[in-house]
């Protein structure tokens, strides 16, 4: 097959047809570009802009939770610290009121204590009155008992009680 059943060759190269294609592009071009202004490119706008403004939304949201997280954490830590002071000082009152009834009860039981000590040695003190007052007694009967059973024959209460002063002083 020749080359003139076909024509001249590949069209875009054909020099008869460069105007024909370069009209063509022109208008392709126009209506495209007509297109891209009108349709496309203020769809993309709309787009990019609905982000921009949701990307600026979101970061003043997130800026406004930083802010109130902030003033809840501080808001935390003051009634934290006043609930430590206030445990602080229920801790020191109680204590202060233990203290006082402990020292209370120390006081009434030392002084039942001296009460008693004083009684017992009162009667410790009359026991001892006692015991002095009949160890003369007891003396002079224990010397009565020995003579008598030393010498077989019971002394007289006069040198009995003699003996015994004399032994005593």
């Amino acid at each position: 097959m020749p080359q003139a059943e076909h024509g001249v060759g590949f069209p875009p190269f054909d020099a008869s047809t460069f105007a024909s294609q370069l009209l063509w592009l022109a208008i392709t071009f126009g209506l495209f570009y007509w297109i891209m202004k009108n349709v496309a490119l203020p769809r993309i706008a709309g787009i990019l802009e609905d982000r921009r403004d949701r990307i600026a939304g979101d970061l003043a949201e997130a800026d406004r939770l930083k802010r109130d997280t902030d003033e809840a954490i501080a808001a935390y830590e003051q009634a934290l610290a006043e609930a430590r002071a206030k445990a602080r000082g229920i801790a020191h009152d109680t204590r202060e009121k233990l203290k006082a009834e402990n020292d209370a009860r120390r006081e009434k039981a030392e002084a039942g204590i001296a009460t008693k000590l004083s009684e017992a040695e009162a009667r410790i003190a009359s026991i001892k009155t006692e015991a002095l007052a009949q160890v003369g007694e007891i003396a002079t009967e224990t010397s009565s008992a020995l003579v008598e059973a030393l010498i077989g024959k019971t002394p007289t209460k006069t040198d009995l009680n003699k003996a015994v002063k004399a032994a005593m002083e």
